[in-house]
C-alpha cells in the first residue's frame, strides 16, 4: 500500500484517465476526492472508491472558477485534515483550424486547461507548503511538445502546462514538494474507440509500440510520481506515447 493514509485530490476525475488515476490511488491506499463537472459520472467513481474501503469524496466543481476551487480544497481539508496529491487532470479540446478558431474555443479550452491547472495549484499548494510536503502531477499531451494542426488552443494549453510545472517545481522544491507532468500520446478511450479503422491504421504507423496505449499506462506512471518512489524527482515532464515522439 504504497500511499496508505495520503489524501488525494483527482481533477476531472469522473471518467476516462482521470477516474482510472483516481482508482489505481484508492487501490494503495489513498483517500481520494474526484471533482469534475460532470453529476452522474462524479456519483458512480464515488461510489466505485469507496468500495475500495478508502476515503472517498466526489464534488462538482468548475476549475476555472477559483473560489469554486478554493471552497473544494477546503472541504478535502475539513474531511481528511490535509492534501498531500494533487492531480491536475481537468481537460477539453475544441478543436479547429487557426483561421476558422473563434475566440471562445480559444478562451474555453486555455481556460479549462492552464488557468484550471494554475487554480488547483495555487490552492492545494497552500496546504503543501504548510505541511512541507506534497505531490503534485498534471497531465499534459505530447501535442504540448510537438503541436498539431487544427489543435494551436489544445497545443497552447499544453505546453504552457508543462512550462506551468517547470516554474512551480523550482518555486516549491524547498518545501519538499515534487512537481511533474505526464505527456500522453493516443490512449483508447470512448473517443478513439469510435475512430474509423483507416484512421485507427494511420494513427498506429506513427506509434514505434503499433498499439495504443491504455488509462492504465497513464495512472501506473501517476502512481509513481506522487509515491515516495519518486521522491528525487521533480521539474520534468514523461511520455507515456509508445515511443511516438522519440
Amino acid at each position: 500500500m504504497l500511499l496508505k493514509g495520503k489524501t488525494a485530490i483527482v481533477t476531472g476525475g469522473a471518467r476516462g484517465i482521470g477516474k482510472e488515476i483516481a482508482l489505481t490511488l484508492a487501490k494503495e491506499g489513498a483517500s481520494v476526492c474526484v471533482c469534475d463537472v460532470n453529476d452522474q459520472g462524479l456519483e458512480d467513481t464515488a461510489k466505485e472508491l469507496s468500495s475500495l474501503g478508502v476515503g472517498a469524496l466526489g464534488l462538482k466543481v468548475d476549475v476555472t472558477d477559483f473560489s469554486q476551487v478554493q471552497n473544494m480544497v477546503q472541504k478535502v481539508l475539513d474531511k481528511f485534515s490535509k492534501i498531500d496529491i494533487l492531480i491536475n487532470n481537468a481537460g477539453i479540446t475544441r478543436d479547429n483550424l487557426l483561421l476558422r478558431m473563434k475566440e471562445d474555443e480559444w478562451d474555453t479550452v486555455l481556460n479549462v486547461n492552464l488557468k484550471g491547472t494554475f487554480n488547483c495549484t495555487k490552492a492545494a499548494s497552500k496546504a503543501m507548503i504548510k505541511q512541507r510536503a506534497g505531490k503534485i502531477v498534471s497531465i499534459a499531451s505530447i501535442i504540448g511538445l510537438t503541436g498539431n494542426a487544427g489543435q494551436s488552443n489544445y497545443a497552447a494549453s499544453k505546453g504552457g502546462m508543462i512550462s506551468f510545472t517547470k516554474s512551480v517545481a523550482k518555486e516549491l522544491a524547498c518545501r519538499n514538494i515534487n512537481v511533474n507532468a505526464i505527456a500522453p500520446g493516443f490512449i483508447q478511450t470512448d473517443m478513439t474507440a469510435k475512430l474509423p479503422q483507416d484512421l485507427r491504421e494511420e494513427m498506429l504507423k506513427l506509434i514505434p509500440l503499433n498499439r495504443l496505449g491504455e488509462a492504465s499506462d497513464v495512472a501506473n506512471l501517476a502512481l509513481f510520481l506522487v509515491s515516495e518512489n519518486s521522491r528525487y524527482i521533480t521539474g520534468h515532464v514523461i511520455q507515456v506515447d509508445g515511443g511516438m515522439v522519440m
